[in-house]
């Protein structure tokens, strides 16, 4: 029984070591280009790119949230034609919103209108995005995913270097970002459907029925656990614009790569074990692993920020040298959020979306105690950090007993 448990599980094992090797590339590539931004940009021209990239973070909620129904569905029989009409409606929709959007941003931060423009222009492209990578993760198709998800990253990252080498400002880059995103929206298309021509895809969409079951009420009900997480892990960011001077705001956000990298190093974990966890049979089992792994790597994270800290002054200049002893705090904040992420994906798998409003209760409370309680980028994180860890508490509790009892969640 031993050796079946392990021949079972070295797929998994090897499927999470692409997956991971293809974020690290799309993640290692971001963090280059803050780092370079930082240094190019100067700390007050860095805070506002970094609350746009904020944004454009958050313009991905819609996104990640159809990758995980399309998986999901996929995985429960629905055809793939059915569900790129679903994944074109809902790039439509998300171009309306985010052009509706951009005023409201320009007041909030106070910028131009090119740099909000820019910013949330990305938002259609990445339902594309993760509309190919649902239907690659939903097939098992995890080594083709792995691949988009590196080109992905590259393709946002390359353009936005070179306008910043160029002496572009953060307008500039945030659209050379969009444009990136576009050539990988129809790379990603492509791969997610490599035995048919695209002209084939079109017609077989154009002629699927809408779906039935499923719709884009249930991209809706999913985004809302996305969004709830996003904003809990972008939301310090933007505040530290509003509570911070422009130096300590530029300081906070170069910190908050080491939450970023807590956050998303460890999310191949979730991305392999979802269509796992969408399964009744097994569910529990993967929902378990999964918690179980990111625990381990979350440590990992903070303990490795803690060490390298004192290098951080040295690769994006000594005018961030006050954040250094706050990096493992910014670490430990990412991975509880990490961990946060893998009990929400389980909710999602299995259709209980509700669980995201103790999320939702834990950002009112963060961004209320961060407006009137902190002045300082230590108390902005100390904020943070604490909101996370209770809400994370209070849902992989819920999460797991639902696992070990799965009458209660019926």
């Amino acid at each position: 029984m031993g050796g079946v448990s392990v021949t079972r599980r070295l797929p998994v094992i090897a499927d999470m070591t692409l997956v991971t090797a293809g974020a690290m590339t799309a993640n290692a590539a971001g963090y280059l280009l803050q780092l370079l931004a930082g240094r190019w940009l100067g700390v007050t021209g860095y805070g506002e790119f970094a609350s746009l990239l904020a944004v454009q973070l958050m313009c991905a909620v819609p996104a990640l949230a159809l990758q995980n129904v399309v998986a999901r569905e996929l995985v429960r029989g629905a055809s793939a034609a059915t569900l790129w009409r679903l994944v074109w409606r809902c790039a439509a929709l998300a171009a309306l919103a985010a052009t509706a959007l951009v005023p409201v941003v320009i007041w909030l931060l106070q910028v131009g209108v090119a740099a909000a423009a820019g910013a949330l222009g990305a938002a259609p492209l990445l339902v594309l995005i993760s509309g190919g990578q649902g239907m690659m993760q939903g097939g098992d198709r995890f080594r083709a995913l792995a691949f988009v998800l590196a080109v992905t990253g590259i393709a946002r990252v390359v353009p936005a270097v070179f306008a910043l080498a160029a002496g572009a400002g953060a307008a500039a880059a945030l659209w050379a970002t969009a444009a990136g995103y576009g050539v990988a929206a129809i790379g990603a298309c492509a791969a997610a459907q490599p035995a048919r021509p695209l002209a084939q895809l079109w017609e077989s969409f154009r002629t699927a029925p809408a779906p039935t079951e499923f719709g884009v009420g249930t991209v809706l009900r999913a985004a809302q656990v996305q969004a709830a997480l996003m904003a809990l892990s972008s939301a310090d960011l933007i505040v530290a614009r509003v509570v911070l001077d422009n130096s300590d705001a530029g300081r906070y956000a170069l910190g908050s790569i080491a939450a970023k990298i807590a956050f998303w190093l460890p999310q191949a974990i979730g991305v392999v074990l979802y269509p796992r966890m969408a399964q009744p049979h097994s569910s529990a089992r993967a929902i378990r692993d999964a918690l179980g792994v990111l625990s381990a790597v979350g440590a990992v994270a903070v303990v490795g920020a803690a060490a390298l800290a004192p290098l951080a002054p040295l690769l994006a200049g000594h005018d961030y040298a006050p954040i250094v002893d706050l990096l493992w705090l910014f670490a430990l904040d990412g991975a509880l959020l990490a961990l946060l992420q893998g009990a929400l994906l389980s909710a999602i798998a299995v259709d209980r979306t509700a669980l995201a409003t103790a999320t939702w209760v834990g950002l009112i409370v963060e961004v209320t105690a961060q407006l009137i309680l902190a002045r300082s980028p230590s108390a902005l994180i100390g904020i943070a950090t604490g909101v996370a860890a209770a809400v994370t508490a209070v849902i992989v509790v819920t999460v797991l007993r639902s696992a070990r009892h799965p009458e209660l969640s019926a």
